[in-house]
């Protein structure tokens, strides 16, 4: 009665709503749930979401009603307004396999009449395994089924939807099928042909898994039997039967018994036997049992071979045959005896093909067929058989020997004649190859490299080459030597060695990485035989760098007593440029890296030095307190390991004018120097004389040619390019002579010795210096530009003049002159 009411109100509630649908239905609330929530769990507060007044919902009666059914989904609690599950929601019942799943509910509210739709999204979870119909599957497959065949399989099912379904399939490992899914359709596929006499029975492991998580699964097992299929035709022990029958043998006498088996099942695999094509006469002397396969005498003819085909065949009609042969004769009991005649040992191995090496004869005491003999050898080596006369055979090469390959051959000669057994005899000929010099020796590598660190000792090892001749004894016997030729002009010998024996190549002398940092040699090696063969290899021979060369100052230079002075002006200020170092260094790499520190001066804080470049600059303005006369010891260092170095003076004098110095004022010489201060003012005239001429003679020389300019120019500093010692070709980019700059010649006088002052620097901070004859690197290379003069003899002037200047006069006279005058020539 209350179901049947409550279904009356239902109907009649619906038709209100029908009715009055576009003015009651005021709003549409919708909620998102998982399935499987236990009842009373709370969804949402419709009374807030819909903006209902929570006091009012009992006296208006708020209800939820459906649509279709009488099926509560949900209640409403009137004193909250909550939402909550009234029994077990299971998606897979309420919407099966739609993929969305709605309930739809209305709110009902009286006292006035509201509806408000609510829609409850049913959320599927993986509750539910992967699921086949059977527990196992059961398949017959025949073994004749070919490769690649598919055999459909039943699929899984799975309650849930999306990713929870069955998403994947795997099957257990075999040699047979493997697993093919298509469009949601799952074949077995055979990857393997089946083999019932193998494997009878085969069984599969099958496993569905959907995607959800935690995921699920579901196994069913594949039984697959195999149906025999008549693919094995019977198989005969032998495949040809022989059989010696005495003669006067009685009736009845077995002969042989032929037997076949069928691996096949059942019918397939009964085997039964006949003869096949023979003559009516031998089926009359001869039966067979169709089931034993006994083969009878039953008659007897004058006849000595009888040969027949014997056949086997299974139920179904597969036949396979042999062949079976009957010898009647006497007694075959002498074994063919091999002799060797004559024989060619040891052969060479540039022996043509179809050489006879050896003579071969075979005797056998049998008569009739029982004496007929075959002779052969193995198989696999360059020789043969070749039958000339009755009984005689000739061995003879099939092909070109090679010792290098096989230096010894045992051939077997087998006899065997005709009798039934036949009889046989075997005898070994052993030959051997002889070697003839016919491989060169071969080096092991195509070139081989040498390296060594220079000042190495005479008579070490450098390295070592190997040749490899497969010949034998003294054609196989390397002996290695160098190939003549020049290093550096000089013999290869006076440098290398090599042993003849071991290969092993020496040093004969030490090695200067300055000289030269490469060069290749050949080595030969020759075998010993006749005529010798050989062959050459290059080696290549690398000198590396080891520090053994001390930084060279260039300037200030440190020959002689004389000592160079630099004029620093007392205006100088801080960062000034006033003088550089420049060094070399003979090596190379980080050996030839040069750094510059001042190790001693007179006022440590007055001047510095750039550890790379050598320039030395004022670290602070010069002052009235600081000394005159400053000595700084430069100290210039490779970066060798262990590092190398190399130290200079350097005077500075702090100056405006060089009638401030106190040494140029008051020069006063003894009685006993006059006469040699005589002596060096005729020395200087005739110098000067020779030197003005030397001068002009240049000139018209360059106003001819027109040639460059010959001397050596690093940045601004004039020196003569025969000044720098030898190998320093590659000084360029190891910081020792970098930056450029020009400079000025003049002279200072000192105590009984001259300071010549060979160069002064200038740049953006170069200081200015009045006394100072400005020169450009042109107007120093005038003077020995372009003449056909040598550099060393050029040089030879320009020292032996700057010396004999600077150091021998000391007169005021002569000071005022050289003042002029060595500007300009030094």
């Amino acid at each position: 009665m209350e179901a049947k009411g409550f279904s009356k109100l239902g109907l009649i509630t619906r038709f209100i709503l029908f009715l009055f649908a576009m003015k009651t239905i005021s709003a549409e609330v919708s909620y998102s749930i998982p399935e499987e929530m236990k009842p009373g769990t709370v969804i949402g507060n419709i009374a807030k979401d819909l903006g209902l007044d929570v006091n009012t919902l009992a006296t208006r009666k708020a209800r939820i009603d459906s649509e279709e059914n009488n099926e509560r989904f949900s209640v409403i609690h009137l004193i909250n307004g909550d939402l909550s599950v009234a029994e077990r929601l299971d998606r897979e019942s309420l919407c099966g396999t739609k993929p969305s799943c709605i309930l739809t509910q209305e709110l009902v509210l009286e006292n006035p009449l509201e509806l408000h739709r609510l829609n409850l999204h049913i959320q599927d979870i993986n509750d539910n395994n992967p699921q086949f119909k059977r527990e196992i599957i059961r398949m017959e497959i025949s073994e004749s089924a070919e490769k690649g065949t598919r055999f459909s399989i039943e699929e899984a099912h799975d309650a849930d939807i999306g990713q929870n379904s069955v998403q994947k399939y795997s099957l257990q490992n075999n040699n047979n099928f493997i697993l093919m899914i298509d469009a949601n359709k799952v074949e077995l596929v055979l990857e393997n042909k089946l083999d019932r006499e193998t494997q009878q029975e085969i069984l599969l492991s099958l496993t569905a898994a959907d995607g959800g998580s935690p995921q699920r699964s579901g196994t069913v097992m594949i039984q697959v039997t195999v149906l025999d299929a008549n693919d094995n035709a019977p198989v005969f022990t032998q495949t040809v039967y022989k059989a010696s029958l005495p003669e006067n043998s009685p009736l009845d006498t077995v002969v042989v018994i032929v037997s076949a088996t069928d691996a096949d099942d059942g019918m397939n695999g009964e085997v039964t036997y006949d003869f096949g094509h023979v003559s009516e006469t031998d089926e009359k002397i001869f039966s067979i049992d169709g089931k034993t396969g006994e083969i009878k005498v039953i008659d007897y003819e004058e006849l000595t071979t009888y040969e027949m085909q014997i056949t086997a065949k299974d139920g179904l009609g597969l036949v396979s045959s042999c062949t079976l042969i009957i010898d009647i004769t006497d007694i075959n009991d002498n074994a063919p005896v091999t002799s060797i005649k004559s024989l060619k040992n040891p052969i060479p191995e540039d022996t043509p093909p179809g050489t006879e090496v050896g003579i071969i004869n075979v005797q056998d005491r049998d008569s009739d067929s029982d004496g007929q003999v075959r002779c052969f050898i193995q198989q696999h080596v360059p020789f043969k058989l070749i039958s000339s006369l009755k009984n005689y055979y000739s061995l003879v090469t099939t092909e070109q020997l090679d010792r290098e390959l096989v230096s010894d051959y045992n051939i077997t000669i087998t006899a065997t004649d005709e009798g039934s057994p036949p009889l046989s005899s075997s005898k070994t000929v052993q030959l051997s190859v002889a070697d003839i010099n016919d491989n060169p020796p071969v080096f092991e590598e195509q070139s081989y490299s040498a390296y060594v660190t220079e000042n190495n000792k005479p008579g070490s090892t450098l390295c070592s080459v190997a040749a490899r001749d497969p010949d034998w004894r003294q054609n196989g016997t390397v002996i290695y030597s160098l190939l003549p030729g020049e290093v550096n002009g000089a013999p290869v010998s006076s440098y290398l060695s090599v042993n003849g024996d071991t290969g092993v190549i020496h040093a004969v002398r030490s090695f200067d990485y300055e000289q030269f940092r490469s060069f290749k040699v050949h080595v030969m090696a020759r075998d010993n035989g006749s005529p010798p063969l050989s062959s050459n290899v290059t080696v290549s021979v690398f000198v590396s760098d080891v520090n053994d060369n001390s930084p060279q100052i260039l300037y200030p230079t440190p020959e002689g007593n004389s000592f160079m002075t630099e004029l620093v002006p007392k205006a100088a200020h801080g960062g000034s440029l006033v003088s550089k170092v420049i060094a070399v260094d003979a090596d190379s790499g980080q050996n030839a890296w040069l750094s510059y520190q001042i190790v001693k001066s007179t006022d440590p804080g007055l001047f510095t030095i750039g550890l790379h470049s050598g320039e030395i600059r004022t670290q602070r303005d010069i002052s009235e307190s600081d000394n005159m006369k400053q000595n700084l010891i430069v100290s210039v260092k490779d970066n060798g390991q262990p590092p190398l170095s190399a130290t200079c003076v350097m005077y500075l004098l702090i100056s405006d004018n060089l009638a401030e110095v106190p040494e140029l004022k008051d020069i006063s010489y003894d009685e006993k120097n006059s006469k040699l201060t005589s002596y060096l003012i005729i020395a200087l005239v005739s110098v000067s004389t020779f030197f003005l001429t030397f001068i002009i003679v240049v000139m018209g020389v360059r106003f001819c040619r027109r040639r460059k300019p010959r001397l050596l120019f690093d940045g601004a500093v004039a020196i003569p390019s025969g000044y720098f010692p030898p190998n320093y070709a590659d000084v360029d980019g190891t910081g020792t002579l970098r930056s450029a700059y020009n400079y000025d010649a003049y002279l200072t006088t000192g105590s009984r010795t001259s300071d010549f002052k060979f160069v002064s620097s200038y740049n953006d901070n170069t200081l200015p210096a009045d006394q100072t004859i400005k020169k450009s690197p042109t107007d120093f290379g005038e003077p020995f530009g372009d003449c056909d003069t040598s550099p060393g003899v050029r040089k030879s002037i320009f020292i032996l003049y700057c010396q004999i200047h600077i150091h021998m006069f000391h007169s005021e006279y002569v000071q005022t002159l050289l003042s002029h005058h060595h500007a300009y020539l030094c």
